[in-house]
Formats: structure tokens, C-alpha cells, sequence
């Protein structure tokens, strides 16, 4: 069987979620021997956007497709960025004229590789439907690949299900991002569509979802802006492996993947 081996990187939080991605994504690629590799980056820079420098490192990493969310806008350098790069995404259903690529379709030794990066709407901007922008992107890529790969980038879980039951057997892979708690829900759904509901983030957990913890207990307790500071401590690596039949472009295998793993402690008792 021509298997395509994907690795896509969980949300890559600030510097510490850099560096560590920098340490260990190479021996990733050499252990699950990696034919295409997708990053979430739209915090990369400091919680807030991709710049050209990011991409610069991600892509020579080895990176194809860097997708982004809803703080893709946050940093206007990470704007400028969207104009310049086809190989970094914002998500496809935002307003028509909105700048930046929604998909792209890479070359690889085994063929093409659609990537499409989509959001939600509930809880979040009420831009356009990301289930009708889907049928309006696939039926344009059909005729190019039938691996595509989507970064449904999204708050609510029922929404994620709903997406990827509405398309399971039309796209190869719908990874969960934007929460940035993995979910160790992975699996191949009937029609072939491997997914998860969060691949989570590469980033500082000794945080609240990579923002330093006291800012983000202060935005709870008092209601108000804070500053947005990224943590820097215990940090890891999420990610999720994919095996894709490149004559179906169905999944074959799925593999959640946390590096390195949390350790769990126990409490004794006296006596």
C-alpha cells in the first residue's frame, strides 16, 4: 500500500513552544519518517500571530503548511506575513477580501496535499459558515488531491463533531485546534476521515493554555483586559501522526502523540 506519513504540530505557544519544537521535531520526522509536516502557529510569536521570523524557522525545520486561528490578526507583522507567504494560512471562511490564503496545495514525493484551514462560530466571531465554505473548497480540490488535511480551528466540541461527521469520507484528516487541552479522543471515523478534537498546545503548562497564570487569574476574578504574557515553564510538545492511503487519501492509522508525557504522582499515606 503508498501510505503518506503527516505529522501535524499542536498549536506552538511563544518562544518556549519554539524551542522545543526546534529540539524535537527533527527526530519526530525520523521516527514516524514524515512525508509532509503541518504547525499550528498563530501564537508562535509570542502568543500572538506568525511573523516572517517563525516561518523562517518553522520552514526550515521542516514545516510545508503553517495554519492559523483566530489570533492570526492580533500582531499586524503577522498580517503583512499572510501577504507575502502562500504556505501560511488563515482560516478560508473569513469575509471575502479578507487577505491571506485559506488552503494550499503542496507537492510531495507521493503526490499532492491539500491543507484547509477553517473556523468556527460558536463562541467565536460570527464570521462565514465554515461548513458550506467547505463544500465550496472541496469541490475545487477534488479535481487536484484527494489527501486533504483540515485544521478546523474551533471552541466548542459539538461543533468539531459535527464537522467532521458532515464530511467524513470527502477529506482525509479534521485536526481540532484553538483549545489547546489535547483530547484523547482520536480515531478513524466509518468513511475513512481521522480526527481529533484537539491536538492541544506546544507550549509552557505550568500556565493557563500558555498565558502566565496570575494575568490570567486577574481577567477571571476582576473582568477586566490583562496583559497578555506568555509562560515559560514545563513545556511540551502535542502533536498528532497520520497515515493516509495516497490511492483512497483515506486514514489508515492515527496516533496522538505528547512529548514528553506528564508524569502523574500519588499521595501516601502515613503508616
Amino acid at each position: 500500500m503508498n501510505n503518506l506519513n503527516i505529522l501535524f504540530v499542536g498549536d506552538i505557544i511563544g518562544k518556549p513552544g519554539m524551542d522545543l519544537v526546534q529540539t524535537w521535531l527533527p527526530g519526530l520526522i525520523q521516527k514516524y519518517k514524515a512525508d509532509f509536516v503541518i504547525a499550528n502557529g498563530e501564537n508562535a510569536s509570542d502568543g500572538k500571530g506568525c511573523t516572517s521570523k517563525e516561518g523562517k524557522i518553522l520552514f526550515e525545520l521542516g514545516v510545508h503548511v503553517i495554519t492559523g486561528g483566530n489570533h492570526t490578526w492580533d500582531k499586524h507583522q503577522s498580517q503583512d506575513y499572510l501577504k507575502e507567504e502562500a504556505r501560511v494560512l488563515r482560516p478560508l471562511n473569513y469575509p471575502r477580501g479578507t487577505y491571506g490564503n485559506g488552503y494550499h496545495v503542496a507537492e510531495t514525493k507521493k503526490g499532492k496535499v491539500a491543507v484547509v484551514n477553517l473556523q468556527g462560530r460558536t463562541f467565536m466571531a460570527t464570521i462565514d459558515c465554515p461548513f458550506r465554505t467547505s463544500d465550496w473548497i472541496l469541490s475545487k480540490l477534488k479535481e487536484e488531491t484527494k489527501i486533504i488535511i483540515i485544521d478546523f480551528h474551533a471552541e466548542a466540541s459539538a461543533e468539531k463533531l459535527a464537522m467532521v461527521n458532515y464530511l467524513d469520507g470527502k477529506v482525509s484528516a479534521i485536526i481540532g485546534t484553538h483549545t489547546h487541552v489535547q483530547t484523547s479522543d482520536e480515531r478513524i471515523f466509518p468513511q475513512g476521515t481521522g480526527y481529533i478534537t484537539d491536538v492541544g498546545m506546544s507550549g509552557p503548562y505550568e500556565s493557563v493554555i500558555g498565558m502566565k497564570t496570575q494575568a490570567a487569574l486577574n481577567r477571571f476574578i476582576y473582568q477586566t483586559p490583562q496583559k497578555y504574557e506568555t509562560a515559560q515553564n514545563d513545556v511540551h510538545l502535542c502533536a498528532m501522526f497520520l497515515k493516509i492511503d495516497c490511492d483512497s487519501g483515506k486514514a489508515v492509522e492515527i496516533e496522538r502523540i505528547l512529548f514528553p508525557s506528564f508524569t502523574t504522582k500519588t499521595n501516601e499515606k502515613d503508616g
